[in-house]
């Protein structure tokens, strides 16, 4: 018998997910956020989520999008650019490019945060947890013919100044 969450993974790597999904997913989770007063995210119940806020590259505004995470031992969260195994690059990649600095909410704590793109042997060193945490992963970057991106959130030390 498949579990929920097993058929939700082998879902979200169907043609009609991958193009239905980003529509859709995103702005209810959204909702969800912002009904809750920061405390949940839709999708939280079968994978660690957060809210990344970046600066749009071309209109400088600001950008949230609910992303999978993969909260590290030392504070930061890792993020991938699978995008729902689309072509493209999700749009908050290239503002992290652009912008490193974004603000990530998480578990009702809004954390301002650098974001680094990690080189290939980071990624191979956090791929196999990423992929444990989330099995889809593995198939994205075939499904979308690009490599994936990995990205480590750090959020930054609160100024000495600052209480």
């Amino acid at each position: 018998m498949v579990s929920a969450r097993g058929a939700i993974e082998a879902m979200s790597t169907s043609r009609w997910f991958r193009r239905w999904g980003p529509p859709v997913i995103p702005r209810l989770d959204r909702a969800v956020h912002r009904i809750t007063g920061g405390r949940l995210l839709m999708s939280q119940g079968m994978i660690s989520c957060l809210l990344l806020t970046t600066t749009g590259r071309r209109s400088g505004l600001p950008r949230s999008v609910p992303l999978a995470c993969l909260p590290d031992s030392d504070g930061s969260f890792l993020v991938v650019t699978s995008n729902f195994g689309r072509q493209q690059e999700p749009s908050w990649s290239a503002n992290l490019l652009r912008d490193p600095q974004a603000t990530v909410s998480y578990r009702r704590a809004d954390l301002t945060v650098d974001a680094r793109e990690l080189g290939p042997e980071d990624v191979a060193a956090v791929w196999p947890r990423l992929v444990r945490m989330w099995p889809p992963y593995g198939h994205y970057g075939e499904i979308a013919g690009r490599k994936l991106k990995v990205f480590r959130l750090v959020p930054r030390e609160p100024s000495a100044g600052a209480q």
